[in-house]
């Protein structure tokens, strides 16, 4: 993680960067011996490397991207005219309008042109939109938005400690669990997973693996077998298991690894996140949720319009999402991802050809079960009577109502257990 600053506020918020960052209590490690382990308590863990009885297979992906991703940039009300006038310079051009143009999705949406890889998969029905949607925090804080929608609150206010994955994990919880149930791909695990057990960070596939530079890598594994494998506590049943699962995975021969269907990544930390999601997701370790978190969305000043800041990065969102539903292949029917930010960003642009924080965003969601090629959601509008406070859009979807839908319909867990009472619910997924 790197803290940032937010301009204009002494109050500093963590988003993830592809560059090293501090790892977490809670990631398992393995090196001449077997470190913390955070499903130690349990019983036993991973039986070979199938997905545990009861499990429908089905896996939801969480890209998460923080800092506040402008929504009203990404998917466009073009028809919606006043846009183009309190954004005159940041406003991408309606479909048919010229170079840069928006790429129509309903007649009244328009997706921006750096997410053209994403195109295809909405007119195919295998992506779906939901616009103005958001949490009920009004503090317009990353710290706070960022922290409600980790725990699967309304807002930052009172409510449970715990990850809203974490919560689903433990509400649905039963003997012989994989370990891997939910994996953060990154070295800390996000506080959606805080208070799982069978949860673990993965700062990547290829230091997962038991690994010294002074001893023989077979004499380890037997010295570990010898001193875990005789015990029936739980943490020699721990162990076996651990040593189950790292030898699960180093059995992957590259061409495991390596993507399929002719799929090319990024090379990010979002691109290679989801190349190595879509490994395990193959792999059948039991992997039920998979979260990667994307920093970089906080577009104060020369946010850009077609080139520059904001475009880069919703080309990297694009070309990893295409890729990550190419290389999966029939795959995607069991898998959907969903794509989201703590809050939009403000109506106008302000002064510096840039957006501050803001309430209604736009989410994507992709994969299986979903019925795309429809954006979803009330639309507020943008004149002055219907915007929000300061001048934002509108939220008219809870955004709990979206991650209920799928942890009923898509992981066959029960959203009251994982966020409370919620309303409005989509109706997006079957």
């Amino acid at each position: 993680m790197e803290w940032t600053t937010c301009e204009g506020s002494e109050r500093r918020y963590r988003v993830r960067s592809d560059s090293a960052f501090a790892v977490s209590r809670r990631q398992l490690m393995v090196g001449v011996g077997l470190g913390a382990v955070s499903w130690a308590a349990r019983g036993s863990a991973l039986a070979g490397a199938t997905i545990t009885p009861g499990h429908t297979g089905n896996v939801v992906v969480v890209v998460f991207l923080r800092g506040g991703m402008d929504g009203l940039s990404a998917v466009t009300p073009y028809a919606d005219e006043r846009i183009y006038s309190i954004r005159p310079n940041l406003a991408v051009p309606a479909p048919g309008k010229g170079d840069g143009k928006l790429l129509d999705l309903d007649g009244f949406f328009g997706l921006h042109p750096s997410l053209a890889p994403l195109h295809p998969l909405y007119e195919s029905k295998q992506m779906a939109v939901i616009h103005a949607v958001g949490s009920q925090d009004q503090t317009r804080s990353h710290f706070e938005a960022m922290s409600a929608m980790d725990r699967g609150t309304a807002d930052d206010g009172a409510g449970p400690a715990s990850g809203w994955i974490a919560r689903y994990i433990q509400s649905t919880s039963r003997d012989g669990d994989s370990p891997l149930r939910a994996v953060a791909f990154g070295t800390a695990l996000p506080d959606s997973l805080r208070g799982a057990t069978n949860a673990t960070a993965l700062p990547g596939l290829d230091g997962f693996k038991l690994s010294s530079d002074k001893l023989d890598h077979a004499a380890l594994t037997s010295s570990l077998r010898r001193l875990y494998g005789t015990g029936q506590d739980a943490a020699s049943t721990a162990g076996m298991e651990t040593l189950k699962v790292l030898e699960a995975l180093n059995a992957l021969a590259p061409e495991d690894r390596a993507a399929k269907n002719g799929a090319t990544y990024p090379e990010t930390g979002m691109g290679q996140g989801l190349k190595e999601a879509a490994t395990l997701i193959r792999a059948n370790v039991g992997l039920e949720v998979a979260t990667i978190d994307v920093g970089g969305w906080d577009t104060h000043v020369a946010q850009g319009t077609t080139i520059g800041w904001l475009p880069s990065r919703l080309d990297e969102v694009g070309k990893a999402l295409a890729a990550f539903m190419a290389d999966l292949g029939p795959e995607t029917r069991r898998v959907t991802t969903i794509v989201i930010s703590e809050f939009g960003r403000r109506a106008y642009e302000n002064g510096g050809l840039g957006t501050d924080h803001g309430r209604g965003g736009s989410a994507f969601v992709l994969g299986g079960g979903v019925q795309g090629g429809k954006v979803y959601g009330k639309w507020p509008g943008l004149k002055e009577e219907e915007l929000e406070g300061p001048g934002d859009l509108r939220v008219t979807t809870d955004y709990r109502a979206v991650l209920g839908e799928l942890v009923a319909k898509r992981l066959g867990g029960d959203p009251m257990a994982t966020f409370g009472k919620i309303s409005g619910v989509p109706g997006m997924i079957v």
